[in-house]
C-alpha cells in the first residue's frame, strides 16, 4: 500500500514560535492513528500542516503524493479533494442547511450533475444517521448531530485520508 502521509524532521512554528520538531511519521492507506498529547502539545498544528493550513518551517511534508513544502496556496484545492477534513469546531455553513451544507462542498469540489449530489449527499447522511435531517439548519441540531454532519462532509468526495481533530469530542 501506498503512503498517504510521509513526515520527515518536520518543524513547525506557529507566530514565530517553534511548536514541534523533528516529527517523522508515515501512514500507508487503510491505517488507522491515533495522536494523545497535552492539551497545547501540538497535535492541532500537526493537522493544520497536514492539510495545509500550516506551512511547515522545515523538513518534509507529503500527503496524499503533493509535496506540502513546495504547494503553493493556489493548488491546495487540488489536495483538498483528497482529504477529508473533520474540524474540532464542526465549522459548518449556519445560514444554510444540512443538505445545503454539503452541496456547497461538492459544488466546490467540482461535482456538476444534481442526480448524482443528491445520491452521495443521501449516503454519506445515511451512513452518519443524519438522512432524516437534511432540511434542518445546524442550530437546530444537537452539538453530537453537528459533529456527525461535519464527519458526513469529510466523507463527500471518497477521500484517500481523512483527518479528525477530536471528532468524537462532542458525541
Amino acid at each position: 500500500m501506498p503512503n498517504v502521509l510521509d513526515c520527515q524532521h518536520l518543524v513547525i512554528e506557529q507566530n514565530k514560535k517553534t511548536i514541534l520538531t523533528n516529527v517523522n511519521l508515515k501512514l500507508k492507506a487503510g491505517e488507522l492513528v491515533y495522536l494523545i498529547g497535552k492539551t497545547g502539545s501540538g497535535k492541532s498544528t500537526l493537522l493544520k500542516a497536514i492539510y495545509g493550513e500550516l506551512k511547515p518551517k522545515s523538513g518534509q511534508l507529503k500527503v496524499v503524493d503533493t509535496n506540502m513544502m513546495t504547494i503553493k496556496k493556489r493548488y491546495l484545492y487540488k489536495l483538498k479533494r483528497k482529504l477529508g477534513v473533520v474540524f474540532q469546531d464542526n465549522n459548518l455553513l449556519n445560514d444554510r442547511n444540512v443538505y445545503e451544507n454539503l452541496y456547497f462542498v461538492l459544488k466546490s469540489t467540482g461535482w456538476k450533475k444534481r442526480n448524482l449530489i443528491d445520491t452521495k449527499i443521501s449516503e454519506v447522511l445515511t451512513k452518519v444517521g443524519l438522512q432524516n435531517r437534511m432540511a434542518d439548519m445546524p442550530y437546530e441540531l444537537s452539538g453530537g448531530e453537528q459533529q456527525r454532519l461535519g464527519i458526513a462532509r469529510s466523507l463527500l468526495n471518497d477521500p484517500a485520508l481523512i483527518i479528525a481533530d477530536e471528532p468524537t469530542g462532542k458525541l
